[in-house]
């Protein structure tokens, strides 16, 4: 039966409390757009002059964990804090929750699952993502670890996502939608695959470089007594 006093799926699902959102699709998406671009040039900036001179790729790298920062700090921070008040409420950050929620509804219905992995990704991956650009920033030596580390938790949480809806026949969505479906979902969620598998791969190459050389510079003595 098909219920008509929201526009998730599926049309049957029961959002006890639910408020329409009073803001446009447009606002919404210009406000995440906009921080995000801002952040984008800042970080590009900041990497330009601050710290060791680094390479283009490295520098749009930095870019990257610069608004992971934003989005797994700010964004899923408030829906970690307020999921359960996301339905009714008109606060920007909850009206954003909700019109994302036209692609996954699992989280205007506080999912057990999305609430335990945005959880995790707000305040893991959040805080990670920032100290990652100040590591790289100051040329600290931990810097590929928690490049590593980050990404691997990325690409870990977001495959679950997307398996976990796969396994329940991709209902929470109108399968097919242009932009519910194949944008909000499907493209702004396959990021998270595709760039921490690129950047794990990379951290790996600098990493096993790193130990090569440091098993080189070890004498054959020394070497004999590495575990």
């Amino acid at each position: 039966m098909e219920s008509a006093d929201h526009p998730y799926w599926p049309r049957s699902l029961s959002i006890p409390g639910y408020r329409p959102n009073d803001r446009s699709m447009a606002e919404i998406l210009t406000f995440l757009f906009s921080v995000s671009g801002a952040l984008l040039l800042g970080t590009w900036l900041l990497s330009g002059w601050a710290g060791p001179r680094l390479s283009t790729g490295r520098r749009l790298v930095l870019c990257w964990f610069s608004v992971c920062g934003f989005i797994h700090g700010v964004i899923e921070g408030w829906f970690s804090l307020f999921h359960l008040q996301i339905p009714a409420d008109q606060h920007f950050l909850s009206q954003l929750w909700k019109e994302y929620s036209k692609g996954d509804s699992r989280y205007v219905i506080a999912d057990n699952f999305t609430v335990c992995m945005e959880t995790i990704t707000a305040w893991a991956w959040g805080p990670l993502s920032v100290w990652t650009v100040y590591a790289f920033l100051q040329h600290k030596h931990y810097r590929f670890v928690l490049q590593l580390v980050v990404s691997l938790g990325q690409l870990y949480g977001d495959v679950l996502y997307f398996y976990t809806e796969y396994r329940e026949g991709f209902s929470h969505s109108e399968k097919g939608h242009p932009l519910y479906f194949w944008f909000y979902f499907i493209f702004m969620n396959a990021l998270w695959i595709v760039i921490p598998a690129l950047l794990i791969v990379d951290a790996w190459h600098h990493l096993a470089a790193a130990q090569s050389h440091a098993d080189k510079s070890k004498g054959p003595r020394q070497r004999s007594h590495i575990d």
